[in-house]
Order: C-alpha cells, then sequence, then structure tokens
C-alpha cells in the first residue's frame, strides 16, 4: 500500500458521511431505534467538523510560520 495522506483523509465530508452512514445502519440493523441512529450519526458528523477544522487550522498555522521563517532567512541575507 502507499503512503496514506490522513490529512486528506480525516478532511474528507465523503469519509466521515461515509463512516455516519455505517454507524447508523448497524445500530438499525442490529434492532437499534432510528431515533438513536440519528443522534449517532449527528454526533459523529459533529466531531468530524471539529476534526477538520483543527487539523485545517493547524496546516494553515504551519504554512505561516514556514512563510515567516523564509522572510526571516531572507531578510538577514
Amino acid at each position: 500500500m502507499k503512503n496514506i495522506n490522513w490529512t486528506r483523509k480525516l478532511t474528507s465530508r465523503k469519509m466521515w458521511t461515509a463512516v455516519a452512514s455505517f454507524v447508523s445502519m448497524m445500530i438499525v440493523a442490529t434492532g437499534g431505534a432510528e431515533n438513536t441512529a440519528t443522534q449517532v450519526t449527528a454526533l459523529i458528523m459533529a466531531g468530524a467538523s471539529v476534526v477538520a477544522y483543527i487539523i485545517g487550522e493547524g496546516l494553515t498555522d504551519a504554512a505561516n510560520v514556514e512563510t515567516e521563517a523564509e522572510v526571516t532567512t531572507e531578510e538577514e541575507v
């Protein structure tokens, strides 16, 4: 298996929708209430939003640090 870009995977709405759908269908298939499946799906999607936001902000901050380091290095030369 090739290298997996986990940042891209964890910020993918399609992946989180697939996970939420799978979990909700498993709840219903094992005899759980549809209301419970809906609540669990909502929690998964809320968690996915938080994960995507944190990763996105981390990438933005990392890009800003690299840019500031390049500017500082160029000014010193």
